[in-house]
């Protein structure tokens, strides 16, 4: 693929050149989303009932309390940081990578007026929007079960567009050095999973060695994802809020560079 329009066809600029333009993109991929909204909207209603009534009440009766929380209570946060981080993380691998190689997406747009940086900035954007729109639709599942404490349970709204982008950002960056869509399940299991496991999630960091803890404070994201939802969920503010909502901003930023220039290379010949 070759971007006519671009400037410096050498490809040596870093910062993206971002215009309103990438509004179109995401416009097209919300058009698409609610064309099949009754297949969409599906997931996020019956997810959160299964893990609600198999590990919430199911296994939070043998467990009871932790921290003085009970356990649906404690994994209700965690859940909604994992569908933050699954839904925008996702949707810019393998949706992406679709879009990119087998649909020929991309190359379409880009016969456009659109530029490379709008294609890869919408796409990002719309990966954060879909995990803000997972996410409210859970939120209002576990505000039906009572769950979670309001109104401090609404800043998770507007949170998880931001924790979308995070993970939607680290997403692309994958999906622009990766061979093929197969490849695509190596950060799924050795990057994904392991933080679904090990960032607070089912059981709290405490309980794991203190060089574990501060490894997952430092540098897994979803540690940051689930400290702040839980901190809201349980209208309980955690000393470690303001790092992790800063954490998450310079992380985003980093990898919003990094996603477009990687994106940028792979595309343009």
């Amino acid at each position: 693929m070759t971007d006519r329009r671009d400037p410096d066809p050498g490809n040596n600029y870093i910062l993206p050149r971002l215009s309103w333009s990438c509004l179109r993109v995401w416009q097209r991929n919300w058009d698409v989303f609610f064309k099949t909204y009754q297949v969409n909207f599906l997931p996020p209603f019956i997810e959160p009932l299964l893990y609600l009534v198999a590990i919430g009440f199911g296994l939070g009766l043998f467990i009871g309390e932790i921290d003085g929380i009970p356990y649906v209570k404690f994994i209700a946060p965690a859940l909604l940081s994992i569908s933050m981080m699954n839904t925008a993380f996702f949707e810019c691998t393998y949706s992406s990578y679709v879009r990119m190689y087998y649909q020929k997406t991309f190359d379409a747009i880009v016969a456009t007026p659109l530029s490379i940086d709008d294609v890869i900035s919408g796409e990002l954007l719309w990966g954060a929007t879909r995990s803000f729109i997972y996410s409210s639709v859970m939120l209002l599942v576990f505000t039906l079960f009572g769950v979670v404490s309001l109104p401090s349970s609404l800043l998770v709204i507007p949170f998880s567009f931001l924790a979308g982008l995070l993970f939607a950002c680290i997403a692309m960056c994958f999906t622009a050095i990766t061979p093929s869509i197969d490849a695509l399940n190596y950060p799924s299991f050795l990057f994904i999973t392991p933080m679904f496991l090990f960032s607070g999630t089912f059981f709290p960091l405490s309980i794991l060695p203190s060089l574990v803890q501060q490894l997952a404070i430092i540098f897994l994201p979803l540690t940051q994802l689930v400290i702040v939802t839980r901190s809201f969920t349980l209208a309980d503010l955690s000393p470690l809020v303001p790092y992790s909502i800063a954490w998450i901003g310079i992380v985003t930023l980093i990898f919003f560079i990094l996603s477009t220039c990687l994106m940028r290379r792979r595309l343009i010949v």
